[in-house]
């Protein structure tokens, strides 16, 4: 009887364990935003300066960004322009 009881235990443990293992890997897997991609023509304000990296806020969020032309973007800019992405790298220019 102890031993059945014992022989349940690690067999649920055993399950448990193994669901446990998927759901971490699953959860660790790279996962890819389209948002960056949206973004693309909308309106920037600098935060950071960018030379040629640095930050912007669009929208309300926070985001890295690079100067698209490699020039310095000084913070406060607020009329830049999103002209793509990098990953969650956004590329930035001055709006003329």
């Amino acid at each position: 009887m102890t031993a059945l009881l014992i022989l349940a235990l690690l067999l649920s443990a055993a399950v448990a364990a193994v669901l446990f293992s998927r759901i971490a890997f699953l959860s660790r897997r790279k996962k890819s935003s389209g948002k960056p991609f949206q973004l693309v023509g909308r309106a920037a304000s600098v935060v950071q300066s960018l030379n040629p990296e640095g930050a912007v806020l669009v929208d309300g969020e926070l985001w890295r960004a690079r100067a698209s032309s490699g020039e310095s973007v000084p913070r406060g800019e607020s009329n830049a322009r999103v002209v793509g992405a990098r990953g969650h790298l956004l590329l930035v220019e001055r709006a003329p």
